[in-house]
């Protein structure tokens, strides 16, 4: 998979999240306007659109970025899909998930590549 997949598959998401949040959502209320699943679906859209920028920067940790999309997209799917009418939404959640698994799967985290030494006591305050 390329990178430019995984790019189109995020602004995909990040325009589905959010414009299925502040229209069907709203709109149907119920369920849809539920603070946990209202909050995910924004949180969705700017995790996919913050994964996009990372990729069309070219940074070197977009891997992280997308690992942690990938997360966020997943229980993005899983809330609209228990939610019911949201097909649209489920079906971008779970191919942006699947395109930023696979991205953030060749990517190594900084912490992994110090030497263990190095990185004992480093969140103390």
């Amino acid at each position: 998979m390329n990178m430019q997949d995984c790019i189109d598959a995020c602004q995909r998401c990040h325009e589905v999240c959010l414009r299925m949040a502040m229209t069907h959502c709203l709109e149907l209320g119920g369920r849809h306007t539920e603070p946990e699943h209202l909050r995910l679906m924004l949180n969705c859209a700017e995790i996919c659109q913050t994964s996009a920028n990372f990729m069309l920067s070219q940074s070197s940790v977009h891997g992280a970025v997308c690992g942690a999309c990938a997360e966020v997209c997943t229980a993005c799917a899983d809330s609209c899909a228990s939610v019911g009418d949201m097909d649209e939404c489920v079906q971008a959640c779970r191919h942006c998930a699947e395109t930023c698994s696979e991205m953030a799967s060749s990517y190594q985290p900084r912490m992994a590549r110090r030497d263990a030494g190095t990185s004992a006591g480093a969140h103390s305050h």
